[in-house]
């Protein structure tokens, strides 16, 4: 993977990861780093189940493939912000 394929990735992974966590109600207890991560996984399997079910290409904006994406980081960072609650 080339520079500009990582640094697009940690982009793509920050918007997807704060947009996880804005519907994700209440504070949660991440830093911006494992948000990004969250949000990169979300984005890698979002697209791949996307691309499993035919809607990761549409015309315009892919909305279906960024609702499944929100999504997942969504439950992502509810299931980190769990796991690290409960340690504490």
């Amino acid at each position: 993977m080339e520079i500009s394929g990582i640094i697009s990735a940690i982009v793509i992974g920050l918007i997807i990861g704060v947009l996880g966590r804005l519907v994700v109600p209440g504070r949660q207890h991440i830093g911006i780093l494992w948000t990004i991560v969250v949000g990169i996984v979300a984005a890698l399997v979002g697209a791949a189940i996307a691309k499993a079910f035919g809607v990761s290409e549409t015309n315009g904006v892919d909305w279906i493939e960024w609702l499944i994406q929100i999504g997942l980081a969504a439950v992502g960072v509810a299931a980190l912000d769990r796991a690290r609650t409960a340690h504490h």
